[in-house]
């Protein structure tokens, strides 16, 4: 034990150091042969180590420590394949530096961090020391990855062992458990990477000069694909560019029938699956040479995985289109409501989570509060029931920005007034109609761009995120910014009447569906007793057949945190549920 704790002592780098050699141009040149786009991030990347060598040459000429010369850590969110840990990699060949890096995803222990007592057997240093002992010197480019993704148990937290680790006012003096010895990690430079920024610990997130990299448009996943993935994969499986071609039109054909993710990676496996077909090919027959087409792409990556049917989207009742982000980057989000004849019941389907639900509630009460204005019947809930559902039902879906998604599809299945296609929106809605500004625009409108969608209609507080937007998505979409309600309204539905809905829907353009009586269509106090039970005549009802002995089979999932005493009207049958949703 003791012979094997004197050789991780003698192992650690402590005082041997690469030479920086910081230039910007060269820097701007390897940051660019590495990464197409993201010209945004490599500008802040640029200015961060420009920042960071004028830090270090006026510490050395005023005689300061290494440690006061360090700076905020570099963190890169966005979703995977976006190119986070490769820039890591640039920079690091940038400065000259050696590269390390470790994955934090899964580490629920804290002595991964700190190490372990020499008391206990098999004790080693953490992997911190191990990583400084295996690159060998003791500034290098250290990559923490998936920083999101740490978790705590009753061993310890190993967010808060980081805490030491990446404050450049403490790190100069890292104590490992193993070691007992106080370590300088003051002239390591720490590059942080992780998915979503909101799961990384408040106290982290102080440390860190977090940069967003939210995905590629799809011009420039085709450049992408034939300067750098292409030549990549070729070498990989053994082929050369003479042997197999891919056009640029085949690849903008293998970009947007067979991926949709917001990286490249998925696209850089189609690739792959092309040469691993071209190879056998060749190895049968030696002399082949193969360029594919459009028409025998779907020989080597069979048919299409995706169609862009959104943007053929028809004026439709009750179906409006939002847009939200997961830790896959942008993705539309689907609302659909239909009327249903009933009792005043709610049912709320699709996965949500608590702040989507709420936000449900909230759309309803805003419908009802509204009722005149929309020319509605006021009491519509006593004969109607209504259905919210977000499909995809194997996503989990939480966040305060579908408010005015389901809010519009809510008033269109009431009133039989479709809502125009080939429209998206986001934003939260309160109960008085005002709309709240959301995050991740950049990440949404590349989602929308994507399906083809080209009007957008985005809360107003928003308006300082178009900066963030390229401007040639600001040249095809047409953005319309909102502060309440009653303007989505104006924009997003149309005046049909209910005729000529019904007219449409005979076309197969319209859904049209049961849906409450106009204020004009009512006799007040009656309710016809025909919708009840279309299949017979008032006069011809069966004796005896009656509301109680056929209740309505609409169960009401639990909502969290709303009364039966606020809202008479939503019945939660807490038996027939499998408890309150767990969110992501």
């Amino acid at each position: 034990m003791l012979r094997s704790y004197i050789d991780w002592v003698l192992a650690l780098p402590w005082n041997e150091r690469t030479q920086d050699h910081f230039e910007l141009e060269e820097t701007r040149r390897i940051l660019d042969m590495d990464h197409y786009g993201l010209e945004g991030i490599k500008e802040r990347i640029i200015e961060f180590l420009a920042v960071r060598q004028l830090r270090q040459q006026l510490a050395d000429r005023g005689g300061h420590t290494k440690s006061e010369s360090q700076g905020q850590i570099l963190c890169f969110i966005g979703p995977p394949g976006v190119g986070k840990t490769s820039l890591g990699h640039s920079i690091a060949n940038a400065l000259g530096r050696k590269f390390a890096r470790i994955s934090l995803g899964g580490v629920h222990d804290e002595a991964e961090i700190r190490g372990h007592r020499r008391t206990y057997v098999g004790a080693l240093p953490g992997r911190i020391i191990q990583s400084m002992k295996t690159v060998g010197v003791k500034n290098p480019v250290f990559l923490l990855d998936e920083i999101d993704k740490l978790s705590a148990e009753y061993r310890g937290d190993p967010a808060a062992a980081l805490l030491e680790v990446l404050d450049p006012e403490q790190n100069n003096t890292f104590t490992d458990h193993y070691l007992e010895i106080p370590y300088d990690l003051s002239e390591v430079f720490f590059i942080c990477t992780g998915n979503v920024k909101y799961q990384i610990p408040r106290a982290l997130a102080d440390r860190m000069d977090i940069i967003d990299l939210p995905g590629y448009m799809f011009e420039e996943k085709v450049i992408i694909g034939q300067r750098h993935l292409l030549p990549k994969v070729l070498n990989e499986h053994g082929l050369t560019a003479e042997q197999v071609k891919i056009p640029q039109s085949v690849m903008q054909h293998i970009v947007s029938d067979y991926t949709r993710e917001a990286g490249v990676r998925n696209l850089e496996r189609q690739l792959a699956t092309i040469c691993r077909k071209a190879a056998r090919r060749i190895i049968e027959r030696p002399k082949t040479y193969l360029r594919l087409t459009t028409n025998t792409l779907e020989q080597y990556l069979g048919p299409p995985r995706y169609t862009f049917t959104l943007a053929e989207q028809k004026t439709q009742i009750g179906i409006a289109m939002g847009l939200a982000v997961t830790e896959n980057g942008g993705i539309l989000l689907p609302v659909e409501v239909v009327t249903l004849v009933g009792k005043g019941d709610l049912l709320i389907t699709g996965q949500l989570g608590d702040v989507m639900r709420e936000s449900a509630v909230a759309a309803l009460t805003y419908v009802r509060s509204r009722a005149n204005m929309l020319d509605i019947d006021p009491n519509f809930q006593e004969s109607c029931d209504l259905h919210i559902h977000l499909p995809e039902n194997a996503i989990p879906k939480d966040g305060p920005s579908a408010g005015i998604t389901i809010t519009l599809a809510l008033i269109s299945a009431i009133t039989g007034r479709p809502i125009r296609e080939n429209i998206a929106l986001t934003g939260e809605i309160t109960l008085h109609g005002r709309i709240l500004g959301v995050g991740g625009l950049k990440e949404k409108v590349l989602a929308a761009h994507q399906a083809n969608i080209n009007h957008l209609i985005v809360p107003a507080e928003n308006k300082k995120d178009m900066a963030d937007i390229p401007v040639k998505i600001q040249r095809r979409i047409r953005f319309t910014f909102v502060e309440t309600m009653d303007q989505v309204i104006d924009i997003a539905l149309l005046g049909a009447s209910h005729s000529e809905a019904e007219s449409e829907n005979q076309k197969g353009e319209v859904l049209a569906e049961p849906r409450p009586l106009q204020i004009d269509e009512r006799v007040a106090g009656k309710r016809d007793q025909t919708q009840r039970r279309p299949g017979f005549p008032v006069d011809e009802q069966p004796e005896g057949d009656t509301d109680e002995s056929n209740p309505t089979t609409i169960i009401i999932p639990q909502v969290d945190h709303i009364t039966h005493d606020s809202y008479p009207n939503l019945r939660a049958k807490e038996a027939d549920t499998d408890g309150p949703y767990q969110g992501d």
